[in-house]
Parts: structure tokens; C-alpha cells; sequence
């Protein structure tokens, strides 16, 4: 058993036990479905919109290199640079080497969930580089060192005393049960950070190609500070966050904000296209774009789960999903949690080390469901734990399996081993309470039913007999 594994099952354990947390985060998430759905109820045929997003998504995936490589051309036409990162070291390197060549000393970021894909922060704090994240969120989270617990609501499992605390610790605050000073406290703090940074380090939502600009989405404005008030700006963005045309932004804006926060629109949607030109007064004095593959064109050699690539990072199948609820993001031990991030870890990160992400589910297909852009994930799960079984067996699982297929598909062993049930299993760990953790857990909590003592086919044989 894997060490990653070990984890895992000790985090569940612990967060599934927690029950007040659980309580607390599914209370946060109750609401999301019922606005979710009146906003959904405003498009025309939301459907329909979903199977044009699927479509443009697929257009742009499966033409990647054409249209990277013409975002790169309008980018660059414009002054800006573009950076072809095939791995998270690449990645890490480019952005330090940029940072000490130009003698950086104080860097601030927004929302990247590619920054913590490829540990960004603790790279450049390492090498002495001071880094603030300036989104809400994400900037309490790193005041209490722990990762994003949801990819779009970073912190939606603390409640806010615990926020007043953490604020009263580390910037010496007084305490507060205001949700509105606690937001004053963490803006007064950041504004001294955009004001002094060298640099500012953002993610990117879309990449439109025809434009030759990325699109940012945000609903606290802390982005246009982070990427206009430095004079260096770097993107670091996925290479799956393609859109062919400008045009696209059109049904992607509302469809993000609807999926993601059952808004309309979010409060700021904002378009780069190069560092600040001639006559312009504010903006960075150079744009870098580092592109990101990090095993994302593996992903992209299988046709038969790339559309997992057409994820917009909505977050809108982990708001649904009942595992998500109840073990918390944290115990995912991944950048991205939920139903999507047990699909593409594997393929991110090593199918054997997480393929136990796929089997967390209970394949109940809400995520596919709500997927605004229709990828296929529950099945996508399936197909993990398929490959992964298929990739490195385990030898007790295939004799159980063929035993399995053995009685299933021969009637008269399907019959005797149903006569021979309620006495095999007085003899079964799940009855006896058994030797084996997980056995241990699930009678801990529950009973395994008794076998029938007589089988329906039996019963209907009698009955039949008896009226005739």
C-alpha cells in the first residue's frame, strides 16, 4: 500500500469523522444548486448552450498546436513573450531566472491553480523572493500555510471566528465577527503589497487565440491590480484553456460565472493582450505567458478521455458531488479535488500512485450532469480504474474476479454456491468483524445482511408447485 494511499484513508478518515465540518461545509453549498438554477433558467436553452461550449472546447483541443501558435503570433506582435513549459521544473525555472535577472525582490499573485500545480510559492520563497496571494481566499490560506481547500472557494470550510483568529495572529488584528472588516482587514494589508511589488503573477481562464489575448475572470478585482500596478506580469496557464475566437468569450464569461457561482456574470472580466504600448499610462512594462503542458498532451494522446482537457475549472461537479462533501477538499492531497481532479491526476501525476481518487466515487453521475461543458466524467472513472487494474493487476483480484465470471455465467454454480451462502458466511470477515482495516471500518458503522436462507428461485419453485 502506497505511502500517497496511507494518506489518503487517514485524511478521510479524520474529515469524515469531523462531523460539525462536514455539517458546515455542505450548509455552505446548499444554496449553489437552487441559484445555480435560476441562472441557468435565464439562457434561452442552457442545453443547447452546453453543447455549443462542448463543441468549441472540442474544436479547440483537438487543433491545439494551430491555435497555440497563433496566439503566440498576436501575442508577441504586441511585445509580449510566450514561454513553452513541457514540465513543472521548466515551469518553476523559467519564472525564477526572470525574477532574478530583473532583481526582484517582492512578488504579489492572483488566482493560480497551475501556481499550485507546480508549487510556484514555496520555489520562489526558497530562493528568498517574498510572494503574496492577493486573492481573499487564497491570501488565508497562505496566512495558515495550508493549500486551496476547493479550487474556486479556497477557504469555504473555515468559519469566520476561526478567519478573525488567524488574522489576529498573524497580522495582529483585533478580533472581528464581521464578514465585511475581515475583508477591510485583508484589503488595507494587500494594498501595501500591489504598491510595492516587483512582480505580479496571475493565472488565465481562457487563451483566445485569434486575439492573441487571455482572458481573467474574478469577482474581487484583486487580478487587474496584481497584473496593471507591477511592472513584470507573468501568466502561467494551462495549454487546455484554448478558445479558437473572441467571439466564444461570449458564451464562456456567463457560463463560467453560472456554473461556477450562480451569477449572471462575474464582477470583473478582464482581457490582456501585451504589456503597456506607446501612449498608455498604466499596465506592466513587460507580459510573459508561460505556457504549461506538465502531462497535459498525455492526456491529450487519448482520445478516449481527452475531454477531460475541456474542463473551465468551474468547480461546479465538486459543489455537487456527496464525496466531496464529506471528505473535504484537503484529503484529495491534489491540486484539484472532486470528481475532475480524480480524473486527470492520474494522467497528471501517475495512474498508479492516484488511481484510488477514481474509486472514491460513488458514480452517482451528478458531476457529469452539471458539467457545463459535457465532459464524461463518471465514466471517466470508470475507465481509470479500468486502465489502472489493466496496467499492474493484482493477483487476488483476478482469481476474485474470475471466480466471479466463473458462477455468473454457469447456472448451476450460480446455484450451488447460493445454497452454500448462509454457511459461508457465519466463517466471513464482514461478519465476524475481521482482521483487515477496512473490513474493521465498515462493521464499525454498520452490519453486513444476512444472506437469505432461501433464494427467490427457490421460493417461486415452491409456489408454483404448491398451485398446481
Amino acid at each position: 500500500m502506497s505511502q500517497i494511499l496511507d494518506q489518503f484513508q487517514s485524511d478521510t478518515a479524520r474529515t469524515t469523522a469531523d462531523v460539525p465540518r462536514r455539517a458546515f461545509v455542505r450548509k455552505a453549498l446548499r444554496g449553489y444548486e437552487v441559484k445555480r438554477d435560476e441562472t441557468k433558467a435565464t439562457f434561452t436553452d442552457w442545453q443547447r448552450a452546453r453543447n455549443a461550449a462542448s463543441a468549441i472546447k472540442y474544436e479547440g483541443v483537438n487543433h491545439l498546436d494551430r491555435y497555440l501558435q497563433e496566439f503566440e503570433e498576436k501575442f508577441t506582435a504586441r511585445g509580449g513573450k510566450v514561454y513553452w513549459a513541457s514540465n513543472a521544473a521548466q515551469a518553476r525555472e523559467y519564472i525564477l531566472g526572470l525574477a532574478r535577472d530583473r532583481g526582484v525582490k517582492s512578488i504579489v499573485k492572483s488566482k493560480a491553480m497551475t501556481s499550485e500545480e507546480i508549487h510556484l510559492n514555496a520555489a520562489l520563497e526558497k530562493e528568498g523572493y517574498e510572494v503574496v496571494e492577493s486573492d481573499l481566499g487564497e491570501f488565508i490560506q497562505q496566512l495558515k500555510k495550508e493549500p486551496p481547500y476547493h479550487f474556486v472557494f479556497p477557504c469555504m470550510h473555515l468559519k469566520r471566528g476561526e478567519i478573525s483568529a488567524l488574522f489576529e495572529k498573524e497580522l495582529g488584528t483585533a478580533p472581528t465577527d464581521s464578514p465585511e472588516e475581515l475583508t477591510q482587514i485583508a484589503r488595507r494589508f494587500l494594498r501595501r503589497q500591489y504598491l510595492k511589488a516587483d512582480m505580479g503573477i496571475s493565472g488565465g481562464n481562457f487563451i483566445v487565440a485569434d486575439r492573441g489575448v487571455i482572458s481573467i475572470t474574478e469577482n474581487e478585482g484583486n487580478a487587474r491590480l496584481t497584473t496593471a500596478m507591477p511592472k513584470i506580469h507573468v501568466a502561467l496557464i494551462g495549454i487546455e484553456k484554448i478558445l479558437p475566437r473572441m467571439e466564444d468569450l461570449a458564451l464562456f464569461l456567463p457560463m463560467l460565472a453560472t456554473a461556477g457561482t450562480g451569477q449572471h456574470l462575474t464582477c470583473y472580466n478582464s482581457m490582456y493582450g501585451g504589456p503597456r504600448q506607446p501612449g498608455e499610462i498604466d499596465g506592466p512594462e513587460e507580459f510573459h505567458v508561460v505556457l504549461l503542458d506538465n502531462h497535459r498532451t498525455r492526456l491529450l494522446a487519448d482520445p478516449e478521455q481527452r475531454d477531460a482537457l475541456h474542463c473551465i475549472r468551474c468547480g461546479a461537479c465538486l459543489n455537487v458531488c456527496p464525496i466531496f462533501k464529506n471528505i473535504g477538499g484537503h484529503a484529495y492531497g491534489t491540486t484539484y479535488q472532486g470528481p475532475i481532479g480524480s480524473v486527470i491526476t492520474p494522467h497528471f501525476r501517475g495512474l498508479q500512485d492516484w488511481k484510488h481518487l477514481s474509486g472514491a466515487s460513488s458514480l452517482c453521475g451528478a458531476c457529469t450532469e452539471t458539467c457545463p461543458v459535457k465532459i464524461d466524467i463518471h465514466h471517466h472513472l470508470l475507465r481509470n480504474r479500468r486502465n489502472a487494474a489493466a496496467q499492474k493487476p493484482v493477483w487476488w483480484e483476478r482469481i476474485v474476479w474470475f471466480g466471479y465470471v466463473q458462477t455468473m455465467t454457469r447456472p448451476w454454480l450460480l446455484r450451488i454456491a447460493t445454497k452454500l451462502a448462509p454457511f459461508a458466511q457465519k466463517l466471513h470477515p464482514l461478519v465476524l468483524g475481521g482482521v483487515f482495516d477496512p473490513v474493521r471500518a465498515w462493521t464499525k458503522s454498520r452490519e453486513f445482511p444476512e444472506v437469505a436462507g432461501e433464494s427467490f428461485h427457490d421460493w417461486w419453485k415452491k409456489r408454483k408447485a404448491k398451485k398446481s
